[in-house]
């Protein structure tokens, strides 16, 4: 083989090298935008799903407040009335004393 034919056969391989080189970026181009796209949809519903959670805290939060202050609110009628019941039975009981 001579030099000009190696010389022609190189710059062959270097045209299909660099047209392989230009699909593959194409192709990654294409790829990597499909990603971004995918990752826009995944972060859109993780920023809806952290609203939603959001809002049922705040449910619960609002809903375990309003229990709880209503059981304070028994406890302290029941203690009230135990308090209530105990001085009646003490002023009945002769020498007790609080």
């Amino acid at each position: 083989m001579t030099d000009d034919e190696l010389e022609g056969l190189f710059d062959s391989l270097r045209q299909e090298n660099l047209a392989a080189h230009e699909e593959t970026r194409r192709y990654l181009g294409v790829t990597a935008e499909a990603i971004r796209h995918e990752v826009r949809l995944v972060a859109k519903a993780v920023a809806q799903l952290d609203a939603k959670v959001g809002r049922e805290v705040e449910r619960l939060d609002t809903t375990m407040d309003r229990g709880f202050a209503e059981t304070q609110a028994a406890i302290r009628f029941s203690h009230a009335e135990l308090d209530r019941r105990l001085r009646a039975v003490e002023a009945k009981t002769p020498g007790c004393s609080t």
